[in-house]
């Protein structure tokens, strides 16, 4: 048997071993051959440390292209790649460490002390290290290691890879995906999109998360186009590269940072054929500022961390703003009335969708997993939406509060209870509130109890240890009272309506 996600990704590097992979930051180039023989190396790193079929490995790393020989190394040892935020803190990777318990950890150089502890805690065999050069004691085993000659056997459905969400009671979940999942959605994505070995991606998003890795490395790597692989954002680095470049996925705050920059013109963007943005929802605004300066029209989609991407704008045809397009064409999706009947075109509900894209459940999560995965398929998203007469599909809000800042999820939850829990604090109430450069901005209204004189800085001084920084409200606002209906819950809405101008002008 196969390694079913592993063979296809590699496919290329069999049959054009010196093409060009990847240019980095430092002028480095890699071969699709020398790809593919890293990623052999780093499987036998793993197998030398006992990683076995279906054992995690847990990664928090700075971007680098060794990191994506880890990524493929993984699944070619078998395991479940565990990819975690750079951002997140001590307590917070304690959590995923415990809850996951790989075999394997791979962190910084500069956290390995701070974070030893944790992952013995959590029963973790071996601790390695890579920066964002490539370099660490991981690498340096690479360098010894024999290359696994045959990938381990694996089905499409067998498990490749958990990535945590979290819900609004602020405990995350593992959503597992299959091999299946990751490899039907790049190919439906490489296909619809027009991919093929003649595109350059400019891959500046980072890969711990769904687009950068499972949508944009893996979309290349099946086309065998190749990437100007940045670091992460920066004007200079994408405006630079943008002539010598035919694709680009972002998210909502590339576009706008790009657009406030002089040097975006059409001349600068001549080359391109196509801009792609997701994690979170583009501005109208943009849209047609983007098109404006540039003569593209910006295609959006919508994605999840369980599901990858469900839906586009078509490549042919009208890009509509304000709409993630239609359903990929192996893609079901409905939406429910709380009645759990379908609701009629135009009408808004429950997004739910069911493909070959759906995750396989939540990591030892059975009871949550029920309550979201139903037993024909359906995954319920909890995103709000609509279909209008066209078929194009809006996302009208989120049912669970979930705020996305520069393409990041934050969850109201975590942050509030950090907040209550503060000396001098009675009660919080976080919400998400629109910004022009973020998408979203995090704001915390508190509710004091007068046993302090606490300002904002010091609440957010407070919280800073235990919460990554994109997590960290950008205002605090104090107030005598939160607005509560006749039942006692906080109305967010009315929160968020009362501050949505906050960060105009």
């Amino acid at each position: 048997m196969a390694n079913h996600l592993c063979d296809a990704l590699l496919r290329q590097a069999s049959h054009r071993p010196e093409a060009i992979f990847a240019t980095d930051a430092d002028g480095r180039i890699q071969t699709l051959g020398e790809l593919a023989e890293g990623a052999a190396r780093m499987a036998g790193v793993l197998r030398g440390f006992g990683v076995s079929p279906g054992e995690r490995v847990a990664v928090q790393v700075e971007k680098s292209l060794s990191a994506l020989e880890l990524y493929l190394g993984t699944v070619m040892a078998g395991g479940l790649f565990l990819p975690l935020n750079t951002a997140y803190t001590e307590t917070e990777l304690s959590y995923f460490l415990n809850d996951a318990t790989p075999r394997v950890f791979v962190c910084d150089p500069t956290k390995r002390e701070m974070l030893r502890a944790a992952a013995t805690q959590a029963g973790t065999q071996t601790l390695l290290t890579l920066d964002r050069r490539g370099q660490g004691t991981l690498t340096h085993a690479q360098a010894q290691a024999a290359p696994m000659v045959f990938p381990v056997p694996r089905g499409p459905d067998d498990m490749a890879a958990i990535l945590y969400t979290s819900g609004t009671t602020g405990r995350s979940k593992g959503a597992m995906l299959s091999h299946h999942a990751l490899l039907s959605n790049s190919r439906t994505l490489a296909d619809l999109w027009r991919f093929t070995e003649s595109d350059v991606l400019v891959h500046a998003l980072p890969i711990f998360h769904t687009h950068g890795l499972f949508v944009a490395s893996n979309v290349a790597l099946l086309s065998g186009a190749s990437l100007i692989f940045l670091p992460g954002f920066d004007a200079d680095a994408i405006l630079e590269a943008m002539p010598n470049a035919t694709t680009m996925m972002g998210v909502p705050t590339f576009y706008t940072r790009l657009l406030a920059d002089p040097r975006l013109t059409r001349d600068r963007a001549a080359s391109m054929r196509l801009f792609i943005s997701g994690s979170a929802p583009l501005l109208a605004e943009t849209h047609r500022d983007w098109e404006r300066r540039t003569g593209h029209r910006i295609l959006e989609r919508y994605g999840m961390t369980e599901t990858n991407m469900n839906t586009s704008n078509p490549y042919d045809g009208e890009r509509r703003p304000g709409t993630v397009g239609f359903a990929l064409p192996d893609v079901e999706l409905r939406i429910m009335g709380e009645d759990g009947v379908e609701m009629p075109t135009g009408e808004t509900g429950m997004i739910e969708v069911r493909g070959p894209n759906v995750f396989s459940g939540y990591w030892r999560m059975p009871e949550k997993t029920a309550e979201e995965l139903r037993p024909d398929g359906w995954f319920i998203t909890g995103d709000l939406g609509r279909v209008d007469t066209d078929g194009y599909i809006t996302i009208v809000g989120r049912a669970k509060d979930l705020i996305i800042s520069g393409g990041f999820n934050i969850y109201p939850k975590e942050v509030e209870s950090l907040i209550d829990d503060l000396p001098g604090v009675l009660e919080s109430a976080v919400i998400g509130v629109p910004h022009p450069d973020f998408g979203e901005a995090v704001v915390a209204i508190v509710v004091a109890d007068g046993s302090a004189d606490l300002t904002g800085s010091e609440l957010l001084a407070g919280i800073a240890g235990d919460l990554a920084r994109f997590k960290h409200p950008k205002k605090v606002i104090f107030v005598d009272a939160l607005p509560r209906n006749t039942m006692g819950k906080v109305q967010k809405a009315a929160l968020r309506k009362a501050h949505a101008g906050l960060f105009d002008g």
